[in-house]
């Protein structure tokens, strides 16, 4: 077993790692330019929106993976504009980015992975990424995590960095990460952005278990509004530039450990969505399946009616037992449960309305814990989302104006 200490630093904690962020004018305002370097190519991993409309620079890091079979050296960046539905010309500038990032950095383009967010249906401007890009290589540095960080942003409300220390008895290795994330937000991945790194030695075929098994119950258990985009990614690099090779007995160590920081950087995507009043920890049990209760779990994340009902502070448990009834998994009404917090307000077929007051109580706060126990199984699933609010509402009706 290992010992664990948070950390600062983001994407640079662990050894071998370099950051930069710059703003070349793809946004009206601020830093738009990421570039996250582990020194040499490596071992990497990547998990990809499923959404068919996948936009360029996530066909393009796809191929880069396959070709070089699971390594990178690099992963830029740009926000304010996704590169999305924009066709041959969309393509040529997704990788134009990787050919000027291996140029600057003197790898094989190959070797450098891509990613964008900001509005979808919009060309990229490719001469003004190009030069942020050549200017985020000379700015490269240990110290360059947060400027990264917030260069990915697009209407999130700050920065979302994370790292973690590890001692074992062989020495110590770390994991950290940055992510952006807001609205359109249902990942099997979302628009949501995320790079972990880490200095271990590790294969690449381990580093993609791990990660495809990290993001299953982090970025992939949270929802915002149900939307899923077209450039959601996450990527792993391990410079291998630690003390630490994993092997048989230490690989859940890893798992657990990039586990813990993807859901600390899924969590602040969450809390800081668009419009968001209230973070909403949602658990689903008594499941026939982990499955089920994921389904369950995220029917119930992403319910209008509940989400409204939450911003509202209204503890009206008949929408949370409906969503269930429609989720489409197994489910026995008269051996459920309901939960807000530490009030049951549903049990076995028996409403508590009296303790309704207490719940409403609870309902004020920022941070909401509801259970719902299903009544056919032993399994369970946790997923994160938010409430809706009018703000959400017009963040949305006004983002491309």
């Amino acid at each position: 077993m290992g010992t664990n200490d948070w950390i600062a630093g983001g994407v640079t904690a662990p050894a071998g790692f370099r950051a930069a962020g710059v703003a070349c004018g793809i946004k009206p305002v601020g830093l738009d330019v990421a570039i996250v370097d582990a020194g040499i190519p490596t071992s990497a991993a990547a998990v990809f929106t499923t959404n068919l409309v996948a936009a360029a620079p996530v066909l393009v890091s796809k191929s880069h993976l396959r070709t070089s079979s699971g390594r990178a050296r690099a992963v830029i960046i740009n926000s304010g504009c996704a590169n999305a539905c924009t066709g041959e010309d969309g393509l040529a500038v997704a990788q134009s980015m990787a050919n000027t990032g291996a140029k600057c950095l003197g790898c094989d383009p190959v070797d450098v992975l891509i990613a964008s967010t900001g509005v979808i249906g919009v060309n990229l401007d490719g001469r003004r990424v190009a030069s942020g890009i050549a200017n985020a290589t000379t700015a490269l540095s240990r110290e360059g995590h947060d400027d990264a960080a917030r260069a990915i942003l697009t209407t999130d409300i700050g920065p979302k960095e994370s790292a973690i220390r590890v001692g074992l008895d062989t020495g110590e290795f770390r994991v950290g990460g940055m992510a952006k994330g807001a609205g359109m937000i249902e990942p099997n991945m979302a628009t949501m952005l995320a790079v972990l790194a880490t200095d271990v030695r590790i294969t690449a075929p381990d580093l993609q278990k791990a990660l495809t098994d990290a993001v299953a119950d982090t970025f992939n258990a949270i929802t915002v509004d149900g939307e899923c985009s077209t450039n959601d990614s996450v990527f792993a690099l391990a410079s291998g530039a630690g003390n630490i090779e994993i092997d048989e007995d230490s690989f859940p160590i890893f798992v657990d450990t990039l586990k813990t920081v993807a859901r600390q950087l899924a969590v602040a995507i969450v809390r800081g969505a668009e419009g968001a009043n209230k973070l909403v920890t949602i658990r689903a049990h008594g499941a026939q399946t982990p499955d089920e209760a994921r389904r369950a779990a995220k029917t119930l994340a992403n319910s209008l009616l509940v989400k409204t009902a939450l911003h509202g502070g209204d503890p009206n448990w008949g929408r949370l037992v409906a969503a269930v009834g429609r989720a489409g998994v197994t489910f026995d009404p008269a051996r459920a449960t309901v939960q807000i917090g530490d009030t049951i307000l549903f049990e076995h077929g028996h409403p508590f309305d009296e303790a309704a007051p207490t719940a409403a109580d609870y309902l004020r706060g920022t941070d909401i814990k509801i259970q719902v126990g299903l009544g056919v199984g032993a399994c369970e699933a946790t997923v994160w989302t938010c409430d809706l609010s009018a703000e959400y509402v017009r963040i949305n009706s006004e983002y491309r104006t």
